[in-house]
């Protein structure tokens, strides 16, 4: 509510960024490195905005950009990457740095294959521990899967649409919308869709399930609301979320 924030404003402030940036460089930084949330199309016109940055490296967008894009802007150029998400990669980035200004550069996703990692002794007791209480529930087996389920993108995958059609059927409604996550764990053919599966599918923190009645201007509404946020040609007003079903 706005009372509860009166003296606070929300945007992509390139001016603030800018003198950052020159602030850096006027206390002798050699390289300008920024660690961005802002989502890849931002990035890309931030850098085309802002000089004296030589690297965004960001996330949001859980984009895999397996090689950096060069934007040139008034000061240079600047690398712009994404490294995915959910701890798959890891962004490695070397530079060579010559006379202040970076001459080279190397970069690569670095693939993290945590089932080949040996696990924080002292985490994952403290895990399991956690986890011992509903262990049984999580377990519970609910079906066995027919086909791929996953949550991979904007728009909806299959564990998207399950979840709709679980919706629409236990509530009867002809229509249901859940947001199109970048979320979850892919269940795989014949394996056992768990308890634990579809709580990692729903445990979000607005994950209120209400029926309610809608005209089909407000459902139109909503849908182009969520499209111009994810998709506006300016895309400082790409505010992000997901294409709902």
């Amino acid at each position: 509510p706005r009372h509860m924030v009166a003296d606070w404003s929300f945007g992509i402030r390139d001016a603030d960024m800018q003198q950052a940036v020159d602030d850096a460089r006027g206390k002798g930084a050699k390289v300008i490195i920024v660690l961005s949330h802002n989502g890849m199309d931002v990035d890309l016109k931030m850098a085309s905005k802002v000089t004296g940055i030589d690297a965004i490296m960001g996330g949001h967008t859980h984009d895999g950009v397996f090689q950096p894009v060069v934007v040139e802007n008034a000061g240079g150029k600047t690398l712009v990457t994404n490294a995915g998400s959910n701890g798959k990669f890891l962004g490695v980035l070397d530079l060579d740095v010559k006379d202040g200004k970076v001459a080279d550069f190397r970069y690569k996703l670095l693939p993290v294959f945590s089932n080949l990692l040996e696990a924080n002794k002292d985490m994952q007791t403290l895990i399991d521990k956690i986890r011992e209480p509903y262990q049984k529930e999580l377990a519970e087996e609910l079906a066995v899967c027919d086909d791929v389920l996953y949550r991979r993108g904007n728009f909806n995958g299959t564990f998207d649409q399950l979840i709709c059609d679980a919706l629409m059927e236990g509530l009867d409604a002809p229509l249901a919308f859940s947001p199109g996550f970048r979320w979850g764990t892919s269940v795989l053919p014949g394996q056992p869709i768990t308890f634990e599966h579809v709580a990692d599918q729903t445990a979000i923190t607005y994950g209120t399930v209400t029926r309610n009645e809608m005209t089909g201007e407000t459902v139109k509404n909503i849908l182009e609301d969520v499209a111009d946020n994810l998709f506006n040609a300016d895309p400082y007003y790409q505010h992000g979320g997901d294409m709902k079903l």
